[in-house]
């Protein structure tokens, strides 16, 4: 009689942990590590986590499957450098005035949302106005939709630099803006600001090193820090376990960012091989950005877009974005895949993987560069980026073999996030 109650017993628990689980029957599967296309693989996803990846399809009876036996599976993507808090339209600059933080937050509920129905379920995002930390919360707490975020807040600026808040404003509104702000003028206020941001919650920090092309300002690529601050920065970053980010388009800025201590630079423009020896020697890795270049050069001809100061400086940049890209990758300057989304319709960071590949970087490169690079970077290589066994199961698919064709990586059609489906459009 034990013997048989044992016997139902298990039984019982093994059909009862089978329904837990969900069986995806996948055609192809990318492997980011090796570089390798598998076929015919099973994953098994227990709650948030892969359970196993399995040879050949495999279906216990009763069990919940997903049937992408005629798609291309790969891990989630990562895109390193968003701005949820916004997208850039004629109004940008208006809206800084007339805008409260409820209508932030609104609006970034669906950048976000947007974002992870396109296949990527981590961003890290670099600058906003502090709203950034609290969606990154709200999705981590469930109550809405959206990818894994990494914030650096609210970035850091020198006055009147790229990311002074005040910029542009009357000088009724100008004030003098400080550390708590994001603007730094000293090594104490460096310092300061990057404690700030720990004390506001930011998992990285973000320097604008040079001015910028969207800020209104004439320069979009002078040196806006000096040796020093960077190093503080740095250094203070490094003490409370963060990296930090340098949005950079002019070579000096570049050079002192990378020697003060900066893990990425953003953008990259004008920078020369010096400057990409550096990289390589400090371990420094280039977010090219490639469809933000695009798309402002564009947006610059529209007459009105943006304000005059801006046009010139959008026409100039935006054009050399992806040679600069081309020449780091060819020199051998790590790559971590991100688009600079909010400057351009979230939705679009796809679009990267085509210019990437139409600059001489491979295609699987490229996914490589969204997924286990970044991954890395975000200190989370047995986490996120792969497909394996104790990973978060975060896994998308599109419909072609992207190392065949790469602008399927601009349709996915499968998405889900820790073991959550928000996305399937199955034939």
């Amino acid at each position: 009689m034990k013997k048989l109650l044992f016997l139902y017993l298990t039984v019982f628990f093994l059909q009862n942990t089978i329904a837990q689980n969900t069986y995806i029957m996948c055609g192809k599967l990318l492997d980011t590590k090796s570089g390798k296309m598998l076929t015919k693989q099973t994953i098994v996803v227990k709650e948030n986590k892969i359970l196993s990846v399995l040879d050949g399809y495999l279906l216990p009876k009763g069990a919940k499957s997903i049937d992408l036996r005629d798609k291309v599976v790969m891990p989630g993507l990562i895109d390193f450098h968003v701005h949820i808090e916004k997208e850039f339209d004629r109004n940008t600059r208006l809206n800084r005035y007339i805008m409260n933080e409820a209508d932030i937050a609104f609006n970034s509920v669906g950048f976000v949302k947007t974002t992870l129905l396109n296949g990527f379920t981590s961003v890290r995002d670099l600058g906003g106005t502090g709203v950034n930390i609290s969606v990154r919360n709200a999705i981590n707490a469930g109550k809405i939709s959206g990818p894994r975020v990494f914030t650096a807040g609210k970035s850091l600026a020198t006055t009147g630099g790229h990311a002074d808040p005040t910029n542009g404003s009357s000088r009724n509104l100008i004030g003098d803006p400080g550390p708590k702000e994001g603007v730094v003028n000293s090594v104490e206020d460096a310092m300061k600001a990057v404690r700030q941001r720990y004390k506001n919650g930011a998992d990285w920090i973000k320097i604008t090193a040079t001015g910028g092309v969207l800020s209104v300002a004439k320069s979009g690529d002078n040196p806006q820090f000096t040796i020093e601050e960077v190093k503080a920065i740095c250094q203070t970053a490094t003490d409370y376990g963060m990296y930090v980010a340098a949005h950079a388009h002019g070579d000096e800025g570049m050079q002192r960012a990378i020697i003060g201590g900066v893990k990425t630079i953003e953008h990259g423009t004008y920078m020369s091989n010096e400057t990409m020896e550096l990289m390589i020697k400090h371990d420094a890795y280039l977010v090219p950005t490639i469809t933000a270049g695009k798309e402002v050069e564009e947006k610059a001809k529209i007459s009105g877009f943006y304000p005059e100061i801006v046009v010139p400086k959008a026409l100039a940049v935006g054009p050399q974005i992806q040679g600069t890209f081309a020449k780091a990758y060819k020199k051998g300057v790590g790559i971590a895949f991100g688009t600079d989304a909010g400057v351009f319709k979230h939705g679009n960071n796809g679009k990267e993987f085509g210019f990437m590949v139409e600059a001489g970087m491979p295609a699987i490169e490229t996914i490589q560069s969204a997924t286990i690079t970044n991954a890395r970077l975000l200190k989370m290589s047995n986490e996120i980026g792969q497909i394996k066994k104790g990973f978060f199961a975060d896994i998308i698919a599109v419909d072609e073999d992207p190392i065949k064709n790469i602008a399927t990586m601009e349709n996915v059609v499968f998405v889900m996030k820790n073991g959550v489906v928000y996305k399937q459009e199955l034939d």
